[in-house]
């Protein structure tokens, strides 16, 4: 078996709850050692988010896996000290904090330049490292209402509609760093020099809003809630109950998909109303509703799961870790008895395993401290003076 396309990268994490874990998780997951560099107080916050269960929670333990903790005090000239004799060996440092807070710290981008310029820097924040809200505080529900796609989710006439999917965390926070971060690798192994990779979630979340700015640009405004093709103007692209309460997503885009859709529903006379808006969509989204109202969703999936009209159930997450194609997919498995989601990349002579379960608070310190030289001795100073 081949090494893992991201074995020999070193990473130091210095980031908290969600969108920096995740993405350094999913580097860990591609072969990257990462050392998670936690605070000697709090910590990471995702530790006690929700039920603790073994000195953590199930959130933090599904976005730490494959890494190596380390507990560092970086307002102590030691651990800043140690803190910069790792970075001498890193290949990444992703980090969270408020713009100037780690150049405060003395252990910012040019800090570890100075030393060590292949070194890639990432730093995540909501508005980025400059411009008049860099300095704002934050979540998710702010940056995808800056960019104007929180006014798009939701029903005609309904108020937004918040995303238990968090958007910008997971698309700018994690996602768009991990493409950042990546390259910049590939640039400083062939150019010997890093970067600083500013990400910031609002930008991120614009930068996708694609097809709500087309429509602004063809059309002169943006669609409004509910209304725009993929959000529920078309009664071909929309979601139906079923006489038990649960849902039908319907996907029929194309023309023959939509002709099939029709057919097997009982109504042919709606096959020219494919791509109707507003009142002219009224009476097929009805009729649909309807149909699809008459019997539950159990017999839907039964009747259409052969049909080739991009039509789905509207599964729980629960019933979506027992779905057949995600299990034949090997995204569900399992890690002494609990359910967990694999890395959702797949790569040739690649296996995913979880070779390490989310660390315990600075579990892995000495181990890393030794790599860069630390002798038990100074480990046991550190120790005792609570920089570690």
């Amino acid at each position: 078996m081949r090494d893992k396309p991201l074995h020999g990268i070193r990473i130091l994490d210095l980031t908290r709850l969600l969108p920096g874990p995740m993405a350094s998780m999913h580097l860990a997951d591609m072969g990257a050692d990462v050392i998670k560099i936690e605070d000697k107080g709090a910590g990471d916050y995702a530790r006690t988010l929700g039920r603790v269960r073994d000195g953590m929670t199930d959130l933090f333990r599904l976005v730490n896996r494959n890494k190596r903790a380390l507990r560092l005090d970086l307002k102590d000239a030691a651990g800043r000290d140690a803190f910069m004799r790792l970075a001498g060996t890193a290949d990444v440092i992703i980090e969270g904090f408020r713009p100037g807070v780690v150049d405060k710290l003395g252990i910012g981008y040019s800090a570890v330049e100075a030393t060590n310029p292949r070194i890639v820097y990432c730093s995540i924040t909501g508005y980025g490292q400059h411009g008049p809200y860099a300095m704002r505080a934050g979540h998710d529900i702010n940056y995808i209402g800056y960019a104007g796609v929180l006014d798009q989710i939701g029903s005609e006439g309904d108020p937004p509609v918040l995303p238990n999917l968090q958007i910008a965390d997971l698309l700018g926070g994690t996602l768009t760093s991990v493409a950042g971060i990546l390259a910049a690798l590939v640039d400083a192994r062939a150019s010997g020099k890093g970067r600083h990779v500013d990400v910031a979630m609002a930008d991120a979340v614009l930068a996708h809003a694609v097809l709500p700015l087309a429509e602004l640009l063809d059309q002169g405004r943006a669609p409004e809630r509910g209304t725009s093709m993929l959000s529920g103007g078309l009664a071909c692209y929309n979601v139906y109950a079923t006489s038990d309460a649960r849902y039908m997503a319907v996907g029929a885009l194309e023309r023959p998909f939509w002709h099939a859709l029709c057919d097997a529903l009982g109504c042919p006379e709606f096959k020219p109303q494919h791509f109707v808006f507003g009142e002219q969509a009224a009476p097929v989204k009805a009729r649909l509703a309807a149909v699809f109202g008459s019997q539950t969703q159990a017999h839907w999936i039964q009747a259409l799961e052969h049909l080739d009209a991009c039509v789905s159930p509207v599964l729980s997450v629960a019933e979506a870790l027992q779905n057949e194609q995600f299990r034949a997919r090997g995204m569900v498995v399992d890690e002494h008895g609990a359910v967990r989601v694999a890395i959702p990349i797949k790569f040739s002579d690649f296996e995913f395993e979880i070779g390490r379960s989310a660390p315990r608070p600075g579990e892995h310190s000495a181990e890393v401290l030794k790599e860069v030289g630390y002798t038990d001795a100074q480990i046991a100073a550190l120790r005792e003076q609570r920089v570690i």
